[in-house]
Parts: C-alpha cells; structure tokens; sequence
C-alpha cells in the first residue's frame, strides 16, 4: 500500500508538471528576460551503481523527465531499475523527484547542472526472502552536450543517494549513468530571442 501511493504521488506529479508548464509557457506569448526558455524534454540513460550491499555493483536502465520553467530552473522525476550483474535476486528500484538548476553557458553546447531529488527506493534482497520501501536522497550532477535544439546526449550524470531507513542499517549507494535528453516543448529560441530584442527604428 505505501509503496503504491508513492509510486502514484511521483506519476501523478509528472502527468501535472507538463501541464503547468505548458499553461504557464502559453500565459507568456511574447518571452521576457525574466522566465525565458521554458521546456519540457524526456530521456532514457544506462547506470552503473555501487549498492552499498554487499558490495555488489548494479547496471540499468532509467527513464527521466525534465520540466523547466525557466531555462534554468525546473524539477527532474526519473525511474531507475539496476538488474543487470544481480546475484542472488538481489537488485533495486528507485522512483525519484526534484528540484534541477542548468548551468546556462551561452554560446556553447556544454551544460552542467545540479539536482537534489527525494522519493522511493525498493529494495529485493537475496533469493527474494525479503523485498523492502525505504525513503531515499539523491544529490546529483551531470553534463549534456547539445546536439541541436531537439536532442542532448547526457555525457554523465553522478549521483549519491542515502537510504536512511534501510533494514541494516544506512547505506549510501552512488554510481553513474549516460544516455539523451530529447526536448518535446519549448526551445532556446525563447533565450535568444528575449536577450537580443529587435531594434527599434525612428
């Protein structure tokens, strides 16, 4: 039951973000300096995760989606499941959701950015004798490079999560993932077009 209002509570933000972001985009025909490039783009990235467990390492994959309402600021929501080199049944789930900042450097396809993510951690252990639901925290930071305006490939992306709760004990897995970015709404169009504004003529 816990883990199911969970899951519903981070779905459910990611089904209403892109909503609020498209109204709050639409309420905004003409862009200003103050919220410009507002987007919404999704990916899909490969992981490789030190468990904290065992000293087990977990490979997977991971679907992410990120809501901007400025070009720089936004929230990320990502869903991660380490499979691959499981031994034992022994792997995990995350479902996670929060705050993102994107470095924006202009004139160059290089952007950094810093997130700070908070949600659900499911937890399989050895041959299935025990599955668990723990709160997890997730810092993070990466770097995508811009292909075009569409497309990014996430060069890598850290994070370091801490499972206060666990069964045995706190435990802090960190690994890293790469993979795309594919923006759905919005563009840079909206950056370059409020930071140079047409001339005005006599």
């Amino acid at each position: 039951m816990i883990k199911n209002i969970r899951i519903q509570i981070v779905f459910v933000a990611l089904v209403l973000m892109p909503l609020v972001c498209a109204h709050h985009a639409r309420a905004q025909a003409v862009p200003t300096a103050t919220s410009p490039g507002s987007f919404i783009a999704v990916g899909g990235t490969y992981a490789i995760y030190q468990t904290q467990y065992g000293k087990q390492v977990l490979g997977g994959v991971g679907v992410h989606l990120d809501l901007n309402f400025t070009l720089a600021i936004g929230l990320e929501g990502e869903v991660r499941w380490l499979r691959q080199g499981q031994v034992a049944d022994t792997h995990q789930t995350t479902y996670l959701i929060g705050p993102r900042y994107q470095r924006v450097i202009h004139n160059g396809p290089f952007k950094p950015y810093a997130k700070f993510l908070v949600g659900d951690g499911d937890f399989n252990f050895p041959y299935n004798y025990q599955k668990g639901e723990y709160l997890v925290i997730a810092p993070g930071a990466g770097l995508e490079f811009r292909v075009n305006e569409s497309l990014s490939v996430r060069v890598i992306d850290f994070e370091y999560q801490r499972w206060p709760q666990f069964t045995y004990g706190p435990i802090s897995p960190y690994g890293v993932s790469f993979g795309f970015t594919y923006r759905i709404f919005g563009g840079e169009r909206w950056e370059s077009s409020s930071r140079h504004p047409p001339l005005k003529r006599d």
